[in-house]
């Protein structure tokens, strides 16, 4: 359990770097697609906030924290389709903690009861709320990596 206390400090750690760049940016900059690249800043941060719902709470059998609309838009295998609104900027500000601290709490109530294994699309196979927890970690950097990279391209 006193891992996922600290996996939880380390995605809120990320996830405020990524409320900086919400907040920095433009939403026209958000918008964005530099060339050479097939997503924005935007797609990116809420891809990260979706991938969390469906990696703990849908694998778990639970329901998602999200839109069934956010699901569809910025899950796996999707691509920016639209520009984002300034009311869609305010919600994914406010997902971005909201579903952590939701998180917190389904864990200090022993929600997450059952788990379905999912091989990732890097090999790793989940077969637990734990792994989960810290695959989310590893996913949401290698996002962070393409936002860096998207921003440089800006």
């Amino acid at each position: 359990m006193e891992d996922l206390k600290i996996a939880l400090e380390i995605t809120k750690v990320n996830r405020k770097a990524l409320c900086k760049i919400l907040d920095h940016y433009s939403l026209e900059d958000l918008n964005k697609i530099p060339e050479g690249f097939k997503n924005n800043l935007f797609w990116n941060i809420a891809h990260v906030v979706v991938t969390q719902q469906l990696l703990v709470y849908g694998l778990s059998g639970l329901e998602k924290n999200i839109p069934e609309a956010w699901i569809e838009l910025y899950q796996k295998g999707t691509s920016t389709t639209k520009n984002a609104t300034n009311e869609e900027l305010t919600l994914l500000k406010d997902f971005l903690f909201s579903t952590i601290e939701q998180t917190e709490k389904d864990l200090k109530m022993g929600v997450f009861k059952n788990y379905s294994p999912y091989m990732t699309s890097t090999s790793f196979e989940l077969k637990s709320i734990h792994d989960s927890f810290h695959f989310n970690n590893f996913h949401e950097g290698i996002h962070l990596g393409y936002i860096l990279a998207l921003k440089k391209a800006l």
